[in-house]
């Protein structure tokens, strides 16, 4: 960026975060009510559809300090994290290495597309593109450990200062979520390691690999050519959701109808798809880029579970509790994304079916088994740096590897370059966050396990869907008569997975493959 528009991107940045500091003194002064009124507002009947909404700031209260210190607390925010961020972004950012792309051609490119070369099933081109962002993560390694050292001592400070016991308090509060059941999550995942362990086993045998180098995780198996037209897409989403209760059949197909859904790619628009609600007041809207692959499919099917959610929440909630806790956002998401899978896998026949399992379980082992290994290092990092002072980059490396082979185990080869490969993750800068993509997977599981069980169990997922923010989530599941608290819930979510690795074994098998 010119450093111009970075001038003027700073001045728009202070005027927020005065904004901020300006209208954040209701939440504060309403946080600091006494601790013997706090009670009379809690139990008023007028005030009841917003308990839960007083609940999380007289908890927050506990770890504020003064209106004043904690202005300066966000004015400081900046400078001790957020430019230290921007500045190993930046220069990775920067870095263009020349690779060798499939038709042989060499072809300057970025970070971002380089990491995307690791998936083609062209040897030469992985190799040369593993070396090139070998090469840039070192480059900028010595750069990254001031950085991580620097954010990760602005942490210890904070915490310090509002009273939190460990690391992750503060995320856990921010989420609105127990720090007993993220503790549950993380012991049962670790505990299933031996699941993830099992499918890169699997892995390799399919790719005819003696062993899979750290940067092969993701290598694409088979070759899905099947396409499938936006009108033949909304018609098997359609049929799913409707197939697993009319009420998600009949708002997906008003999203058809009204022409709530922005389709296919054209010149300058956005490269992604996403859900937009945010307010009660508003039509939800989805963006996607549909170009009649697979993967469109269950984009949609994603991103619609999404809008299904806010539709669900606008009927039952107020502004105050419209919207999901970060630790549940993506259960309506995946559940609708899963049956769609199911959908896929059943009308293919096995060689596609065991394509799409390959991918349904690429995709499921990173986002279960690969986030909790990354939260296990995020914990063992901070850990470390509060013990010690300051870290290495070899330090860090290690740390990393270590937790990396804890869930790929030995048919993956923490190879040589890979110690490195922390400093482009930039989800261990926002701190702890990455529980919720396992916790989002695991619930969305276990409530799929349910309605298989019992088709009538779906009552209690639209319940869920419809609570949004008006409880925790611990309690809103209570009420179902769930507790995740209890490990022995995410294994259940667990053993879904686990079966669909044993469908793929079995299919291997009996296609000659391994």
């Amino acid at each position: 960026m010119d450093p111009k528009l970075k001038g003027r991107y700073n001045q728009v940045l202070e005027k927020v975060r005065k904004i901020v500091n300006d209208s954040q003194f209701f939440g504060l002064r309403v946080a600091k009510i006494k601790a013997e009124d706090q009670s009379r507002f809690l139990n008023d009947e007028g005030l009841r559809e917003y308990r839960h909404f007083l609940e999380m700031l007289f908890e927050e209260a506990k770890h504020q300090l003064s209106e004043a210190e904690e202005k300066i607390l966000n004015l400081k925010q900046q400078t001790s994290h957020d430019d230290w961020i921007k500045m190993v972004d930046s220069l990775l950012s920067k870095e263009e290495r020349e690779v060798l792309e499939e038709d042989g051609r060499k072809v300057e490119l970025g970070l971002a597309d380089l990491f995307s070369l690791l998936y083609r099933q062209n040897k030469a081109v992985r190799e040369a593109a593993v070396a090139a962002i070998n090469e840039v993560l070192a480059k900028h390694a010595d750069v990254a450990e001031q950085e991580i050292n620097s954010i990760l001592a602005n942490k210890k400070i904070d915490d310090e200062l509002r009273g939190f016991s460990r690391p992750d308090s503060a995320r856990h509060l921010t989420d609105d979520i127990d720090t007993k059941v993220v503790d549950a999550l993380i012991e049962a995942v670790t505990k299933r390691f031996s699941v993830s362990r099992r499918w890169y086993r699997l892995k390799t045998k399919l790719l005819g690999l003696a062993k899979l180098e750290y940067h092969e995780r993701m290598i694409e198996y088979g070759r899905i050519t099947k396409t499938y037209s936006y009108e033949e897409t909304t018609g098997l989403v359609s049929r799913t959701f409707h197939r697993i209760d009319p009420k998600f059949g009949q708002i997906f197909d008003g999203f058809v109808r009204d022409r709530r859904i922005d389709v296919f790619p054209v010149k300058g628009k956005f490269n992604s798809a996403f859900c937009a609600a945010g307010s009660l007041m508003l039509p939800t809207y989805i963006l996607l880029n549909h170009t009649n692959i697979i993967a469109d499919v269950r984009t949609l099917a994603h991103e619609s579970g999404h809008g299904i959610n806010d539709e669900l929440m606008k009927a039952k909630q107020n502004a105050l509790n419209f919207g999901s806790p970060l630790s549940t956002a993506e259960v309506a998401s995946t559940f609708m994304e899963d049956f769609v899978w199911g959908e896929l896998m059943a009308e293919a026949d096995d060689e596609l079916r065991l394509a799409i399992m390959v991918k349904k379980l690429d995709d499921d082992v990173s986002t279960i088994f690969r986030q909790v290994a990354c939260y296990r290092f995020e914990q063992e990092l901070h850990a470390t740096f509060r013990e010690k002072g300051y870290l290495g980059k070899e330090v860090i490396g290690k740390l990393f590897q270590k937790q990396m082979a804890a869930y790929m185990g030995g048919a993956v080869k923490q190879s040589a370059g890979s110690e490195n490969w922390w400093i482009y993750w930039g989800h261990i800068r926002s701190f702890f966050y990455v529980y919720s993509y396992a916790s989002g997977l695991l619930i969305s599981k276990s409530l799929q396990a349910a309605v298989r069980e019992d088709p009538g169990f779906i009552v209690k997922v639209k319940q869920f869907l419809a609570a949004g923010s008006s409880d925790s989530p611990k309690n809103i599941f209570l009420r179902l008569g769930i507790d995740i608290t209890d490990e022995g819930f995410w294994l259940k979510g667990l053993a879904e997975t686990e079966k669909l690795l044993g469908e793929a074994e079995a299919l291997a098998k009996k296609l000659g493959k391994i």
